[in-house]
C-alpha cells in the first residue's frame, strides 16, 4: 500500500509536475529547433505532467474517500513508484528523439509499471476499507490504470513503425485509451466529490449513483472506439466516441445542479469547466470527422488538427485549474495559509481565462499562420502564468503559518467585484484580439488569403446553389493530397480542411480561384471556405517542386459541365544575361588548403537568400551558408567530418555527402524549419565528392542552389602550383521570388550551365597561371541533369582522374576533355607551354555557349 500526499512541501511529490510543465513552456519557445516538437509538446504535459499528478493526487483522493491512513512506509514506496514513472518518461522521450526503439520500449514499460503497482494499491485499498459512499471514484481510478498500459504498448508500436500500413489506426486507439480513459476517467471520477468542493457547495443528491452508471458506459465506449480504430470501422468508432459523450453527460446532471448553489467562483472552477467544455467539443468534432473521412489518413488528420485543443484546452485547463485548488490545501497549515496561498493563484483570474479561451477560439478558426502564432502564444502565456504564481503561492502560505493565530483578513476569489470580474475578462479578449489584429498588420496577404477564401470571392457558380455544405478533410503527406479527387455536388458550398501530416515539410494548397491555406508547418491544419462550386477546380502545393512531384487536387462538380479555365497568365521570368560580368559576386575558385586538424567541424545553415545570378537577374537561391554552390571542404583519406546542418528555411531540407558512406535514414533525414542534426562521416575513399540536399523534389533543391563539393586527396597526391575547383551547375530561373522553374527542370532547358554558380565569370575574371606550373583543376558535376566534358582549348591534360582512380598519368600520353556524367568529379593536371589565354569549356557545345566557359591566362 502507498501513501497519500502528507500535508506541506515533498519535493518528490510537488516539484516533477512543475518541472513537466517547464518542460513544455521551454520546448513551445524553441519549438523551431527541436525535433518533433508537437509531438513532444503534448507528451510532456500529458504523459509526463499530468500522468505524475494522477499517480499522486488519485492517491489523495482515494485516502480520502475511504477513509484510510497510510503505513509507516507509505511514503517511501509512493516516492520509488513516482521514480519509476518519472524515469520512464524520461526514457521514452529519450527513445523518440533518438530514434532508439528498444529505448522508447524500456521506457513505455516502465510507466506501465509505475501505473499497473499504483492501481493494485488501489484494488488492495478498495478491498480493506469499509463501504463508502464515493467509493466510486476510487474504481474509476483502478479502470483508469487498468488501460494505461494497453495505451503504453499501443504508442511503444507506433513509435517501432511510424510508417506501418496501421500507423493512422494505431494513432487513433492509442489517443482514446490514453486520453479517455487514462486521463479521462481520472478526471471525471475526482470531479464527482472535488466540483461541488471547489464550488463549496454540498453534492448533489444521486451523484455517487450517476456515477457508477456512468462508469461501464465510459469504458465500454473507449473499448469500442478503440478496438473499432484497430478494426477498421468508422461508424463504430464514432458510436463509441458518442457513447462516451453520453457517459460524460449522465456523470455532468448532478455535478451542473451543484452549480446553482455555488458559493465561489474562482480560476479552480472556471478553468475546469471551460477544460470539459474543450473536451466535449473535441470529441463531437472527432465523431464527425472520424465518419465522414473516407480513409483513415483523412481521420488521424482530423484528430491531428484536434490534438492541440485537447492537450491544452482539456489537459492543460484541468490540469491547472485543479491545481490551483489542491496546491493550497496540500500545503496545509489551517485556513489562513489555504487562503493567502489562493489568493496569489487567483491573481488576475478572469484575464488568465479569457486570454487562454479566446486564444484557443482563434487557433481554432481557420486563420493563416500569421494570426495564429501570436493567438497561440497569449494561450502559452496564460496557462505559464500558473507556474510564475506557483512559488509565490507557496511562500504566502509559509509567511500565513509563521503569522499570529489571528486569522489575517485575506482576499478570497469570492471577494471580486462583478464588474472588476467582467472587466479584466474583457481585457484578455481585448489582448487576443489586439493579437489577431497584429498578426494580419505584419502580413497583410493573410487578408488577401481571407478574403480569396472567403465565398464571395468565388467564381460565380454555374448553377444554382443548393444551400448544401459538403465538407472534406484532405491530408498532406509524402508528396501528395489525400484524397488526390473529392467530388462535389454542382451547387453546393465546398469546405476543406487541410492538415499537413509529413514530419519535416511545410505544403500548402492553392486552388485555381486564388483560395490558399497558407504555408502549414508539419501537423499544423487550416480552413479552406471554397463557396459554392458551379464547376471543376484544380489545386496543388505552391512549394516549389511539389507540384511537380504530384502535389496536386482534382475538385470535380458533379453534374455540371466543366467551363473554360480563366487562370492569370504566369508572370514572365527573367532572363539570364550570359556576357554581364559578375562583378564582386565572382566565386573564388582555389581549392583552400586541407586543414592539419584530421577531424572537420563545420556548420552548414540553410538560408534562403536574394542573390544576383547575373547583373540585373536576381533570384531567391537556396543555400548552405548563403553560397551556391556551398563552402569546399579539402581533406584526407581517413578524416572524419562533422557537419551540424541547421535548416534556417521556410521549408524541410536535408544534405547528403557521397563523401561518406552510411545508412541515410537518420543523418540524411529531411527536418523542418528551424531544426538541426550532426552529420558524421569518415573519408575512406579519394575524390571529389558532391554534397547535396536530398530533399524531394531533389532536382529543385539541387537546380535551386543546395549543392557543393569535398574534395579528398588520394594519398601521395604530389603537389601542384596551383589548384582549382570548378562546380559545374545548371541555372532554372523562375518567376520572381521563385527559385526554379520546374517546368525548365523537367524539360532540361536551363537557362545557363555554369562555373561555380555564374555563367561566364571567369571570361571576365580569368584563372592566372604562368607557363610551366602544374596547374590542377578539380571538376565537379553537380547537375542536376545535364553531363558535361571538360576540355582546356590550346592545352593538353597529361593527368586525368576521374571517379576514384587515375585513366592516365604523366608519361602515358596526353587526353583532351574529362567526360562527367551528374554527381561525377574528378581532376585534370596540365602546363601551359606560354603565355596565353586559354579557354576552358564543357565541350557539351550548346551547354559552353549557356555560361560553361571561362578562360586561364597564363602570363610571364
Amino acid at each position: 500500500m502507498s501513501a497519500a500526499p502528507s500535508r506541506g512541501f515533498w519535493p518528490l511529490r510537488d516539484l516533477p509536475v512543475v518541472g513537466w510543465l517547464l518542460a513544455v513552456v521551454v520546448v513551445a519557445l524553441a519549438h523551431p529547433f527541436v525535433p518533433v516538437p508537437r509531438w513532444l509538446m503534448i507528451h510532456l504535459l500529458l504523459l509526463g505532467a499530468i500522468t505524475h499528478a494522477i499517480l499522486v493526487w488519485s492517491r489523495y483522493f482515494a485516502d480520502a474517500l475511504l477513509h484510510t491512513a497510510p503505513g509507516p512506509d507509505d511514503r517511501r514506496v509512493q516516492g520509488r513508484r513516482l521514480l519509476l514513472l518519472n524515469a520512464g518518461v524520461l526514457t521514452v522521450v529519450t527513445g523518440v528523439l533518438g530514434g532508439a526503439w528498444s529505448v522508447t520500449l524500456t521506457g513505455a514499460s516502465a510507466v506501465a509499471a509505475a501505473v499497473i503497482w499504483h492501481g493494485l494499491a488501489l484494488v488492495r485499498q478498495l478491498r480493506r476499507a469499509l463501504p463508502s459512499r464515493f467509493g466510486v471514484t476510487v474504481r474509476y481510478y483502478v479502470a483508469a490504470a487498468c488501460l494505461l498500459p494497453v495505451g503504453a504498448g499501443l504508442g511503444a508500436t507506433l513509435a517501432r513503425d511510424p510508417s506501418g500500413p496501421w500507423h493512422d489506426r494505431l494513432v487513433l486507439a492509442h489517443a482514446f485509451v490514453n486520453v479517455l480513459g487514462w486521463m479521462g476517467l481520472t478526471v471525471v471520477g475526482t470531479l464527482v466529490t472535488l466540483w461541488p468542493t471547489m464550488l463549496r457547495t454540498r453534492i448533489a443528491d444521486g451523484a455517487e449513483q450517476a456515477a457508477g452508471r456512468a462508469l461501464p458506459v465510459l469504458v465500454a465506449s473507449i473499448l469500442l472506439a478503440a478496438g473499432a480504430a484497430l478494426a477498421g470501422s468508422a461508424p463504430a468508432v464514432a458510436l463509441g466516441l458518442v457513447g462516451y459523450l453520453g457517459g460524460l453527460a449522465v456523470v455532468a446532471r448532478p455535478s451542473l445542479a451543484a452549480t446553482r448553489g455555488a458559493v465561489s467562483w474562482s480560476y479552480a472552477t472556471w478553468s475546469v469547466l471551460a477544460a470539459m467544455l474543450w473536451l466535449g467539443g473535441a470529441l463531437a468534432a472527432l465523431a464527425v470527422g472520424v465518419i465522414t473521412s473516407p480513409t483513415w489518413a483523412e481521420a488521424a488528420g482530423w484528430f491531428g488538427w484536434l490534438s492541440p485543443y485537447l492537450a491544452g484546452g482539456f489537459g492543460a485547463q484541468v490540469l491547472i485549474g485543479a491545481l490551483s485548488y489542491l496546491v493550497p490545501v496540500a500545503l496545509g497549515g489551517g485556513p489562513g495559509p489555504v487562503r493567502a496561498a489562493t489568493a496569489v493563484l487567483e491573481r488576475g483570474s478572469p484575464l488568465r481565462i479569457a486570454v487562454i479561451n479566446a486564444g484557443l477560439l482563434v487557433c481554432v478558426l481557420p486563420v493563416p499562420s500569421a494570426v495564429r502564432v501570436p493567438a497561440s502564444v497569449l494561450v502559452l502565456a496564460g496557462l505559464a502564468s500558473f507556474l510564475a504564481l506557483v512559488f509565490p503561492a507557496i511562500r504566502a502560505s509559509r509567511r500565513a503559518k509563521r503569522a499570529p493565530v489571528t486569522e489575517p483578513v485575506v482576499w478570497r476569489a469570492a471577494d471580486r467585484p462583478r464588474g472588476q470580474v467582467t472587466g479584466l475578462a474583457a481585457v484578455g479578449v481585448a489582448a487576443v484580439v489586439l493579437a489577431v489584429a497584429a498578426g494580419a498588420a505584419f502580413d497583410p496577404t493573410t487578408l488577401v488569403a481571407a478574403a480569396a477564401s472567403s465565398p464571395a470571392t468565388s467564381q460565380p457558380p454555374a448553377v444554382t446553389p443548393t444551400g448544401e455544405t459538403t465538407t472534406v478533410a484532405v491530408t498532406a503527406r509524402d508528396m501528395r493530397f489525400t484524397p488526390a479527387t473529392i467530388e462535389v455536388p454542382a451547387g453546393n458550398r465546398l469546405v476543406i480542411d487541410v492538415t499537413n501530416a509529413d514530419p519535416a515539410n511545410v505544403h500548402d494548397l492553392v486552388l485555381e480561384t486564388g483560395h490558399h491555406s497558407g504555408r502549414l508547418a508539419p501537423g499544423e491544419s487550416a480552413r479552406i471556405d471554397v463557396g459554392v462550386v458551379g464547376h471543376d477546380l484544380t489545386g496543388w502545393c505552391s512549394i516549389v517542386g511539389h507540384r511537380q512531384m504530384g502535389m496536386v487536387l482534382q475538385i470535380t462538380a458533379t453534374g455540371a459541365p466543366t467551363p473554360p479555365g480563366t487562370r492569370e497568365p504566369a508572370p514572365e521570368a527573367q532572363r539570364v544575361d550570359l556576357a554581364a560580368d559578375p562583378g564582386s559576386t565572382a566565386h573564388d575558385p582555389t581549392l583552400p588548403p586541407a586543414p592539419e586538424e584530421r577531424v572537420h567541424r563545420h556548420t552548414f545553415t540553410v538560408e534562403e537568400v536574394v542573390r544576383e545570378v547575373s547583373p540585373g537577374v536576381t533570384r531567391t537561391l537556396w543555400t548552405f551558408n548563403g553560397t551556391a554552390p556551398g563552402p569546399v571542404l579539402h581533406g584526407r583519406v581517413g578524416d572524419v567530418f562533422e557537419i551540424t546542418l541547421v535548416n534556417n528555411a521556410s521549408i524541410g531540407h536535408s544534405i547528403d555527402f557521397h563523401a561518406g558512406a552510411l545508412a541515410p535514414d537518420g543523418p540524411m533525414r529531411t527536418i523542418a524549419p528551424g531544426e538541426s542534426l550532426v552529420y558524421r562521416f569518415t573519408a575512406t575513399r579519394a575524390g571529389i565528392w558532391m554534397y547535396h540536399c536530398s530533399s524531394m523534389p531533389m532536382s529543385a533543391h539541387i537546380a535551386a542552389g543546395l549543392f557543393g563539393a569535398v574534395v579528398i586527396d588520394p594519398p601521395d597526391l604530389a603537389s601542384a602550383d596551383r589548384s582549382y575547383v570548378l562546380v559545374q551547375s545548371e541555372l532554372y530561373p523562375g518567376a520572381e521570388g521563385e527559385p526554379v522553374d520546374m517546368g525548365k527542370v523537367q524539360a532540361e532547358r536551363p537557362d545557363a550551365v555554369v562555373f561555380n554558380g555564374h555563367p561566364n565569370q571567369y571570361d571576365h575574371r580569368p584563372l592566372p597561371a604562368r607557363p610551366g606550373e602544374r596547374v590542377r583543376i578539380w571538376v565537379l558535376n553537380a547537375g542536376p541533369n545535364r553531363a558535361t566534358s571538360f576540355h582546356v582549348v590550346g592545352a593538353q591534360f597529361d593527368t586525368t582522374y576521374k571517379e576514384g582512380g587515375y585513366l592516365l598519368t604523366p608519361g602515358h600520353g596526353g587526353s583532351q576533355s574529362l567526360d562527367l556524367a551528374p554527381a561525377q568529379g574528378g581532376f585534370v593536371e596540365l602546363t601551359f607551354p606560354e603565355p596565353g589565354h586559354y579557354p576552358f569549356v564543357s565541350h557539351v557545345m550548346v551547354d559552353a555557349e549557356r555560361g560553361a566557359h571561362g578562360v586561364v591566362e597564363v602570363t610571364g
